[in-house]
């Protein structure tokens, strides 16, 4: 007899299950109920329709009618399924016209999806106030502005969501982004996310971190700390929470992160249910646990890890390592594994490398500096996370890490990696290679370091500060205090260095720094540190924050090349 399944949510989840479920039992029944009126859309371009970047009616990858037309699935739309009879097998149905009834299931597959976060705040209520979840969202926003000639906009929370409507909002708005924390982007290290918040302040978009929304006013927004924006729309992006209600008041089990506990097949703990998306846990090995992710590839894999469970077809579950990547303006970032603060938390020893080489051979149009950095485990050399950031391909450089991350691997095989080459987009020795070396350097102590967050305090302590550029260089800025020995006349000064003293030396972006600490090493100095990323990760790193505060600069002028 042929099965029949229902499938709760027609998104990413619910679609690629209902695909998949056809694709691999053609008797089956197989009924999509989507609350909305649109299936199948790109959620992630949303931010990029508000600019026109994408085409609004471009972000439909499919209709109710095709879905029946090419794979015999029944889409139900405006169809909310409001409670699930467990031991009927059967939910109930409740239409946008106000029609209610029951459908009966062998299977029922949930992919409701998340919902954005609406703090309790006097003025949420107001016309003005939107979050950005579903092409509804993005279609009312455009509204809005057209229709009241919004000049100004407030976007509040610094995440991907927030972030990406911010940057698409500038494009015709004065937009302000606030964020509670005192970064955006948290998924990314401190120093990686200070690169990106220069991008939206360069593109004239005005950061209020660490500072939370308190309420919406006529025409502005009141923040925490009492300062108000302009904001003649005001668009909330503080995260989302996976939409459990149906799940909880069935009595099925609920994760101690607050999405719905499925097994390594998305069977919950009714064995005809099934979850998938934002709504379902997974597996996340590097944390070692279970928890939320919501990204798109884990949503459509473990839609379709459910469907071929409820077909007969089980197979490992290796979980998500969370790569993701986001476009702020013209830079891109990209990150998978674990980032510094997770690392602390699970209290493993470990060790960073960053290095800045060009993206593409120097002298090729377009080359442009390449932030990469990656963490890995002490002493064995295991990879644990990576970030970059960079106007050329920082994602495809994070894509190879993921895979050999997924796989276990190592310092020894990141600097051993077969990649392409050609001068228009790599170089013979890639970023990944650069960076599995210096990190195999740390590893076998060729070379200490500290980081650029460290120097603010070494300035101000009076710490004995090398650069070793060239005199050129040193003078069109430099750190204060430092004393200037370039490394082309290093051997030939030696004597002016303490000796009784630690010595932090740097250069432009850490190589030149790295042969003048080995050539002191090797002259005897026993207390040598590079500054890892040197100076124009120093000025990135400082840059933000020292326009958003006002504090006084550690260099003398900025270098952001």
């Amino acid at each position: 007899m042929a099965k029949k399944i229902l499938i709760v949510g027609g998104v990413a989840g619910g679609a690629s299950a209902a695909a998949r479920l056809r694709r691999l039992d053609e008797t089956a029944r197989i009924i999509l109920f989507e609350k909305g009126p649109h299936i199948s859309y790109s959620s992630c371009a949303l931010p990029y329709s508000l600019s026109g970047t994408a085409d609004p009616a471009s972000l439909f990858l499919m209709t109710p009618e095709r879905f029946w037309a090419q794979h015999r699935i029944e889409v139900r739309t405006d169809s909310e399924v409001t409670a699930i009879d467990r031991a009927a097998r059967s939910v109930r149905v409740a239409e946008a016209g106000g029609r209610t009834y029951d459908e009966s299931y062998d299977y029922l597959v949930l992919c409701p999806g998340a919902e954005p976060i609406l703090p309790p705040i006097p003025g949420r209520d107001r016309p003005n106030v939107f979050t950005l979840k579903d092409t509804e969202d993005a279609a009312a926003i455009r509204q809005y502005i057209a229709e009241h000639h919004a000049r100004t906009a407030a976007v509040i929370g610094g995440g991907f969501i927030g972030v990406e409507t911010a940057a698409n909002l500038a494009a015709s708005l004065d937009v302000t982004l606030a964020e509670a924390a005192d970064q955006i982007l948290t998924p990314l290290d401190h120093d990686m996310a200070q690169i990106l918040q220069k991008e939206l302040l360069d593109h004239g978009v005005h950061l209020a971190l660490r500072d939370g929304v308190a309420a919406v006013e006529d025409g502005a927004v009141r923040l925490a700390s009492g300062r108000t924006v302009p904001a003649d729309l005001v668009v909330m992006a503080i995260g989302v929470r996976p939409r459990t209600a149906l799940a909880r008041d069935a009595g099925l089990a609920i994760g101690a992160s607050g999405a719905i506990a499925v097994d390594a097949d998305g069977r919950t703990s009714d064995p005809a249910i099934f979850a998938a998306g934002d709504a379902a846990e997974v597996a996340l090995p590097l944390l070692r646990r279970t928890g939320r992710l919501s990204l798109a590839f884990p949503a459509q894999k473990e839609a379709r890890r459910a469907a071929d469970a409820i077909c007969g077809r089980t197979g490992p579950n290796r979980g998500y390592l969370g790569s993701f990547g986001i476009e702020v303006f013209g830079l891109r970032a990209a990150a998978t594994g674990l980032n510094e603060r997770d690392i602390e938390a699970l209290r493993i020893p470990h060790d960073f490398a960053y290095v800045i080489p060009f993206d593409r051979v120097s002298l090729m149009p377009g080359a442009s500096p390449l932030h990469l950095k990656v963490h890995f485990e002490t002493p064995t050399g295991r990879l644990l996370g990576a970030q970059a950031v960079g106007r050329g391909a920082p994602d495809r450089r994070i894509d190879v890490i993921a895979a050999l991350l997924a796989k276990g691997g190592t310092l020894e095989d990141l600097a051993d990696i077969d990649l392409c080459y050609a001068p228009p987009f790599a170089t013979a020795k890639d970023a990944v290679h650069l960076a599995g070396l210096v990190g195999l350097n740390l590893l076998y102590g060729e070379f200490r370091q500290v980081p650029v967050a460290a120097v603010r305090g070494l300035v101000e302590a009076g710490a004995a500060i090398i650069d070793v550029r060239e005199r050129g260089e040193y003078a069109a800025g430099h750190i204060r205090g430092a004393v200037n020995l370039p490394l082309s006349e290093l051997r030939d000064r030696l004597g002016e260095l303490p000796q009784d003293r630690p010595l932090y030396v740097h250069c432009r972006s850490g190589q030149r720094s790295y042969y003048a600490c080995r050539l002191l090493a090797a002259r005897g100095f026993r207390d040598v540190y590079n500054i890892a990323g040197s100076y124009l990760a120093l000025c990135l790193y400082e840059y933000a924050e020292d326009r958003l505060t006002g504090r006084a600069p550690i260099v003398t002028a900025y270098n952001f090349q």
